[in-house]
């Protein structure tokens, strides 16, 4: 491993299970230092022990990425602790689907802070560091439902969708300081959500996606690391669908 003088630093968001945690352990894969958030202390803890077995340094910083002050505090311990932030994955979410004509304006709000407000309160402080560094990449965690929507998940939804909007827009901002800005849209990924479908719905779903399988967490892995690499150097303001020829 190079010294820590040199190696890159990466924070990822929601990275205590699931795709974020899959995300921490390839950019530690990849040599870099990684900042992990997540609200679940146990679960944060597990993922930076795992990280550190790549030989890089792994730090936990549990906070509600959904407060803008929280989110500021956090950023600034990270500067001091790593003294660069070159990766920002955003990946953080939550879901609380329900059909528009019954979901309450509580679960609207929730889903909209946890999975949009963050993206800003992120992006916002970590690119101030990055435009003092002219360079960076920023991932963003979007979903298909932001794409093409999903019924009963109109919330969801409509974060999934404003963090593409979010994405260009920053990408245009920030391209001519040296930042990078795009986006993943993950399809149906094998996780213990997909696990509790019946196989009636399991099916259903497989026979949607062109390739007749779900996908796996370290294959929305493996895109990131690449928009997180020089071989991404040209790449901004796109958004990847993850799916598995879900929607062509």
């Amino acid at each position: 491993m190079n010294s820590e003088i040199t190696v890159k630093t990466a924070i990822i968001t929601g990275a205590g299970r699931g795709i974020g945690a899959e995300i921490a352990l390839r950019l530690a894969g990849d040599g870099f230092n990684v900042a992990l958030n997540d609200l679940n202390a146990d679960a944060l803890a597990e993922t930076a022990a795992k990280c550190r077995e790549q030989g890089v340094a792994a730090e936990c910083f549990p906070a509600d990425v959904s407060k803008h002050d929280e989110c500021e505090a956090m950023i600034k311990k990270i500067k001091e602790r790593f003294g660069t932030i070159d990766v920002l994955v955003n990946n953080a979410g939550i879901t609380r689907d329900g059909l528009l004509a019954r979901m309450s304006e509580e679960n609207y709000d929730l889903v909209i802070a946890v999975n949009q407000k963050s993206v800003f309160n992120m992006m916002k402080h970590c690119s101030a560091v990055m435009i003092k560094q002219r360079s960076g990449n920023i991932i963003n965690v979007s979903s298909v439902a932001g794409l093409h929507g999903n019924a009963g998940q109109f919330n969801y939804s409509a974060s999934k969708a404003a963090v593409i909007g979010m994405t260009k827009s920053a990408a245009k901002e920030l391209g001519a300081r040296g930042i990078t800005v795009n986006a993943v849209a993950p399809g149906f990924i094998q996780t213990p959500m997909t696990d509790a479908l019946t196989e009636e719905q399991k099916q259903a779903i497989l026979n949607l996606i062109s390739m007749k399988r779900y996908g796996t967490v370290d294959e929305i892995a493996g895109v990131v690391s690449f928009l997180a690499s020089k071989d991404a150097s040209y790449v901004t303001g796109q958004t990847i669908e993850i799916s598995g020829g879900l929607t062509m």
